[in-house]
């Protein structure tokens, strides 16, 4: 079994950027950059700020124009690629292992060197534009965020990673460097890697690459979510299908239950086809094609949520069908052959996952930018296989407590 003993190596810049690498016998590479800057750490008047930079760091640099940056790793078979997250950024490329120092030149060029021409930030608007216009076209997707808005009013995590268009059309490249100026701190970067490269050699072109940035100490500081009051909503919209929301407020991910809920969540609506609520809905009574439960911890909150997309004249029953198995969950312990079961499950899709090297390049920047550390497959295993039945109906009965759900119905 992969990954039974993590053997990773770190290395710490003096200032402040972090590196974290595992060695890999694959001719492949992934490498990448993730910086703990996000959607939630813009002002309002910066709604959309960070995904736009995002789009126009690879729109040229002092060096290279937009055409040189996208086929400086296509021209050797990689990729480039880049998200956008609540509460992070990051850009990351996929290569052949040879051509390490070609990958991490171009990464810290264009996140540190990048000059925003004026004629690029107009183009990019009108991309963005048809991004967000597409985005709308898509209830099942445009669901989501206007669910977060609702759960987390009045505080910048509940707002979109798009944007919004007028805003997006008043951004000037003074806006831009002014919020890199204050939003990016390089004590909140870590370069990642998995590839057939030797950690020795990794770290004199991480050296090179990255050793002479400035340092950059954090400015701005996260509003803390506080205040969540249950809400129920229901929008009219011109579609064939009705689309419904469930959720709550949850753990953050530091909270010592969130793999509790991870694993419940798991059970209830994870990506099985044997879920509860798949079985129930889809399987058994035929309500709905999509069904879904998906739990997002943040530094200071989370939330979690349970979807479908039904004909508008089953959307009541589908409900009290959802409602019925949260119950159940609140109501009776899994048996031990359950609970092994659900364990054995999730330890099973994690194992998969990170047989994707890029998934485990992005996992690994990700746990050592939050924790520090990466735990193993056997140290994942041994705290999922600590949760008992009771740990399950516990969280269940504090996180589907029926009077704290709230509600987005799309009819």
């Amino acid at each position: 079994m992969p990954l039974l003993k993590m053997d990773y190596q770190t290395h710490i810049l003096s200032n402040g950027i972090k590196l974290i690498h595992r060695q890999a016998d694959s001719p492949v590479a992934h490498c990448g950059i993730i910086i703990s800057t996000g959607s939630r750490d813009e002002k309002p008047e910066d709604h959309g700020m960070v995904h736009f930079i995002e789009h126009l760091l690879f729109k040229g640099t002092k060096k290279r124009k937009s055409y040189n940056i996208l086929s400086r790793m296509e021209d050797v078979g990689g990729e480039i690629n880049a998200y956008t997250t609540k509460e992070d950024t990051c850009i990351y490329s996929t290569f052949f292992s040879n051509y390490y120092p070609r990958a991490l030149e171009l990464i810290s060029d264009i996140v540190f060197n990048s000059d925003f021409p004026d004629k690029e930030i107009e183009k990019e608007k009108e991309v963005i534009i048809d991004e967000i216009n597409s985005y709308k076209d898509t209830p099942s997707e445009m669901i989501f965020d206007e669910f977060e808005e609702l759960i987390f009013r009045n505080n910048p995590i509940g707002r979109n990673i798009l944007g919004d268009k007028e805003k997006l059309k008043a951004f000037t490249r003074k806006d831009i460097l002014r919020f890199i100026k204050n939003g990016y701190c390089t004590e909140q970067m870590v370069v990642s890697s998995v590839g057939n490269i030797t950690f020795s050699r990794l770290v004199k072109h991480f050296e090179r690459y990255f050793g002479n940035i400035p340092v950059k100490p954090a400015i701005n500081k996260r509003i803390k979510y506080s205040g969540y009051s249950p809400i129920y909503r229901e929008m009219n919209y011109n579609t064939h299908q009705s689309h419904c929301v469930i959720g709550n407020i949850a753990y953050n991910i530091k909270n010592e239950k969130r793999l509790i809920l991870n694993l419940l969540n798991n059970l209830l609506g994870g990506p099985g086809l044997n879920s509860r609520l798949s079985m129930s809905l889809r399987e058994r009574q035929g309500y709905v094609y999509n069904i879904d439960s998906s739990y997002t911890p943040y530094s200071d909150t989370g939330i979690i949520s349970i979807y479908f997309g039904t004909d508008k004249t089953d959307v009541n029953i589908s409900i009290k069908t959802v409602l019925a198995e949260l119950r159940k969950l609140k109501m009776r312990p899994l048996t031990n052959a359950q609970l092994v079961k659900a364990k054995r499950q999730i330890m099973g899709q994690i194992a998969i996952s990170l047989e994707n090297n890029e998934n485990l390049m992005l996992a690994m920047g990700k746990s050592f930018l939050i924790f520090n550390k990466v735990d193993s497959l056997e140290e994942i295993r041994a705290k999922y296989d600590s949760i008992t039945a009771k740990d399950l109906l516990d969280v269940a009965n504090d996180i589907f407590n029926k009077d704290r759900l709230s509600y987005l119905i799309y009819k």
